[in-house]
């Protein structure tokens, strides 16, 4: 008797799969919803125990119903009984008896566990009684293989004041001899005008700072169930716990950058924004050569490239990221007849420097999403100002310790500059910078879109034309 081939599904590998122990949100921002919804956008299948329902909205909570614990307790069970579980979270425990209910089942399964800590929602309502506290403590916290608390969550766990940065390390200490293996100490609720430092804590080392840009936004509804979703999923697909982190806040991030209002209190996180970008993605490519052929066309803009070439860029929707801005691969370069000429082809990180840049302006809530630089040069600045754009220099150096300790790929002195100008309410057309790190000064002519670049160019070159001939451009210049 032949043996049937396996079939196309056989093969496959098995598909990585993620657990949360949590409540429902009625209002779909938070709990199971909000923690379903990131596993699902990880490519990681999500099942789910309901530990209570919530009558809620983005308002408040209006009602909180427990099913029985054993019936929790036995929700648990044959979801561990059946799916290979590579990770799980809890989030909204309610009860003591809740608690005792699902800690063994939890102890007997001993895979990876990220504990968030809910007590309080984020409208104040309380999420666990008051007498479940010591429980959680004595029964689930043990478990956890990274324990995260916001600032209030480690202020009640720990009875002691946690606002500067000595107190989060004394805290983050007092939380590991709970027995977590790892702690998160959440920066959101500091007062951080630019950045939020979450701090990772392990045994044995000083807190390392994870540090993300601030998102200006009243839309923070489920951002701690969905941290801590996100973290469980790359941890089920694998990641080390530190990595884990990292790419869940940079989801998280991206989240609160394409966040939007569902109701009449704060909206939740947009959990689907990486869809938003994976189908910009040829869009965008295909937008770059079409700007860069109507580019062509326009005259004067040869005199006004840097002396390395110049490109064009442009980010994804709520780019942070260099990865996320496309520019061409090779220099633009002047043509004989003045005009810029475009001979490559755009990609994604072709050009580093320029992508840190812009994939600053786009985080920092500006509304920029394409750039082009230009030469440092009183022709251009006069260009600039004839055409009544508003520039703004670069204050290099601004950057604290942490976030330098953060890495190079980020640009937090762009983001300061221009977080500073829209919370002034104006709005920044070119940025002056003079590092020489770009390389060489520069100045960046910044576009929320592709035509808005290319009518600032034109203004820009005829401004310049008007008030100094090309010899007297490279007199003046200044870079």
């Amino acid at each position: 008797m032949e043996s049937t081939p396996p079939s196309a599904e056989a093969k496959m590998a098995p598909r990585p799969q993620a657990l949360t122990v949590a409540g429902s949100d009625s209002g779909g921002g938070a709990g199971i919803q909000a923690d379903l919804k990131t596993f699902a956008m990880h490519g990681v299948f999500g099942a789910s125990v309901i530990t209570a329902l919530t009558a809620q909205n983005s308002r408040g909570v209006s009602g909180i119903h427990a099913p029985e614990p054993q019936f929790v307790a036995r929700q648990l069970s044959a979801v561990l009984d059946d799916l290979s579980i590579g990770a799980a979270k809890t989030g909204m425990l309610f009860s003591r008896d809740i608690i005792a209910a699902v800690a063994p089942l939890l102890r007997e399964w001993g895979g990876a566990l990220v504990v968030d800590p809910v007590c309080v929602a984020a409208s104040g309502d309380r999420l666990l009684e008051t007498q479940a506290v010591e429980s959680l403590v004595a029964e689930i916290i043990p478990l956890a293989a990274l324990l995260t608390p916001n600032r209030h969550e480690a202020e009640l766990l720990t009875g002691m004041r946690v606002e500067t940065r000595e107190q989060c390390f004394a805290a983050c200490a007092k939380l590991l001899e709970m027995g977590p293996g790892a702690v998160l100490l959440k920066g959101g609720h500091f007062d951080e005008a630019v950045a939020v430092t979450d701090w990772l804590a392990l045994p044995g080392q000083e807190p390392i700072p994870m540090i993300q840009p601030r998102v200006d936004t009243k839309n923070v509804h489920g951002t701690g169930c969905t941290l801590s979703a996100a973290i469980a999923a790359n941890l089920a697909l694998g990641e080390p716990l530190a990595r884990a982190v990292a790419k869940a806040q940079a989801y998280v991030n991206l989240g609160l950058r394409a966040s939007f209002t569902v109701g009449q209190g704060p909206g939740p996180v947009h959990h689907g924004a990486v869809l938003t970008q994976a189908r910009a993605r040829a869009e965008i490519l295909d937008e770059l050569i079409e700007t860069a052929r109507m580019l062509e066309k326009l005259p004067g803009l040869a005199r006004l490239l840097p002396r390395f070439g110049g490109n064009i860029a442009a980010a994804l929707p709520f780019a942070s990221d260099p990865a996320q801005v496309a520019a061409f691969e090779v220099p633009l370069a002047a043509s004989a007849d003045g005009h810029i000429f475009v001979p490559g082809c755009p990609r994604f990180g072709a050009a580093p420097e320029l992508g840190v840049r812009l994939a600053a302006a786009s985080a920092s809530g500006s509304g920029a999403a394409w750039a082009m630089p230009l030469r440092l040069a009183e022709a251009t600045l006069r260009g600039l100002e004839r055409a009544g754009l508003l520039t703004a220099s670069v204050d290099h150096g601004g950057a604290g310790a942490e976030e330098r300790a953060a890495g190079d790929d980020f640009d937090w002195d762009t983001l300061r500059t221009l977080q500073r100008a829209v919370a002034e309410g104006a709005r920044v057309d070119a940025l002056i910078d003079t590092s020489g790190d770009f390389p060489g000064p520069t100045v960046i002519l910044l576009a929320r879109d592709a035509l808005e670049l290319a009518e600032k160019l034109d203004a820009v070159a005829e401004g310049a034309e008007s008030v100094v001939s090309e010899a007297d451009a490279d007199t003046f210049e200044l870079g």
